[in-house]
C-alpha cells in the first residue's frame, strides 16, 4: 500500500486575515485564519499552510502571534512560510509552534539557508516553496496548456511573490534544494494559480519521477477531478488548494470520499 496522499488547504495571510487571488494578484478576504485552520483541521485536512504575505517587520509580529493562537487550536501539522530570511526566524516560528517552515525566496538567494535549516532541526521542518512559472524566451507566460516536456527549461523560478523572474530553473532548482536537505519541494505553477484549470501535472510528474522527496502540488485546483488527475497523473505525494476550500466550493470531506471511491489511498 502507498503513502497516504495528502490534502492541504493554503491560508495566505495578510494583516491578520486569510486572502486569495488569481495569478498572485487581485486579493479578496476569505475570513479568519485561527477560525478557518480550526474548520479545516475538523472536516480532515491532513495538513496546513500558513504564508505571510506582507511579511514586514509589523507583519511578522501579527503572523507569529497568529501562528501561537493557531497551534493551541489544531491537532495537525502546519507549516508557516513567509520573510524567512535566517535560523532565527525558523527558531522564532517553531517556538510558536509550527511544526514546518516553508522558505522561497530567501533559498534562492542564499541556498546555504537549506543545509542550515537541515542541520539544525531536520530536514523534516524544512519545505521548499518554487513559484515558477513557463515562460517563452522572451519571459512572456505560457497558457496552462503548454506543458509539454519538451518546454522543462523554460520553467523559471520566481521571488518576491511570483514578481520577479531568475535564471534559476525549476527542475535543476528542486535538484539542488533536495541535495542540500529539503524535506519537501512544494510547486506552485503560476500560470494555473487561481485558474481553477487543473495542476500543472507534466511538470510534477517529472519532479515526482526525479526527486527522492515528496512533492506538494500547488495551483490550478478547480474540481474533485483536478485532485484525482494530480495523484494518478501528475505523481503528487500532496495537494494543495486555497479558494476551492476557502469560498465552500470542494468540502475536504466530499473531496477525500470521492478520491477513496477512485482508488486513492487517503485517510478518512
Amino acid at each position: 500500500m502507498s503513502l497516504a496522499k495528502r490534502i492541504i488547504p493554503c491560508l495566505d495571510v495578510k494583516d491578520g486575515e486569510t486572502v486569495k487571488g488569481t495569478n498572485f494578484v487581485n486579493l479578496r478576504s476569505a475570513g479568519d485564519p485561527v477560525e478557518l485552520g480550526k474548520a479545516y483541521s475538523e472536516q480532515g485536512a491532513d495538513e496546513l499552510v500558513f504564508l505571510d504575505i506582507t511579511a514586514s517587520f509589523e507583519g511578522r509580529k501579527t503572523f507569529t502571534e497568529m501562528v501561537t493562537r493557531v497551534a493551541e487550536t489544531l491537532n495537525i501539522p502546519f507549516t508557516v512560510g513567509g520573510g524567512i530570511n535566517e535560523l532565527k526566524d525558523v527558531e522564532r516560528l517553531l517556538y510558536a509552534g509550527a511544526d514546518k517552515v516553508s522558505i522561497n525566496s530567501a533559498a534562492i538567494r542564499r541556498p546555504e539557508l537549506i543545509d542550515e535549516i537541515a542541520t539544525r532541526f531536520g530536514s523534516q521542518v524544512c519545505v521548499v516553496a518554487i513559484d515558477a512559472r513557463l515562460d517563452d524566451e522572451t519571459g512572456n507566460s505560457q497558457s496552462s496548456n503548454s506543458q509539454s516536456s519538451n518546454s522543462q527549461m523554460s520553467w523559471h523560478c520566481y521571488l518576491k511573490g511570483g514578481r520577479e523572474r531568475t535564471e534559476r530553473q525549476l527542475f535543476e532548482w528542486a535538484h539542488e534544494a533536495q541535495e542540500r536537505g529539503a524535506g519537501e519541494i512544494l510547486f506552485t505553477s503560476m500560470n494555473h494559480d487561481g485558474t481553477k484549470n487543473g495542476y500543472a501535472n507534466d511538470a510534477l510528474r517529472y519532479l515526482a519521477d526525479h526527486l527522492s522527496i515528496p512533492i506538494i502540488a500547488s495551483g490550478g485546483a478547480g474540481c474533485k477531478e483536478h485532485f484525482r488527475d494530480v495523484f494518478t497523473e501528475g505523481h503528487a505525494d500532496a495537494a494543495l488548494a486555497a479558494s476551492v476550500f476557502h469560498f465552500g466550493e470542494i468540502p475536504v470531506p466530499e473531496l477525500k470520499q470521492y478520491l477513496k471511491n477512485e482508488g486513492i489511498n487517503v485517510r478518512l
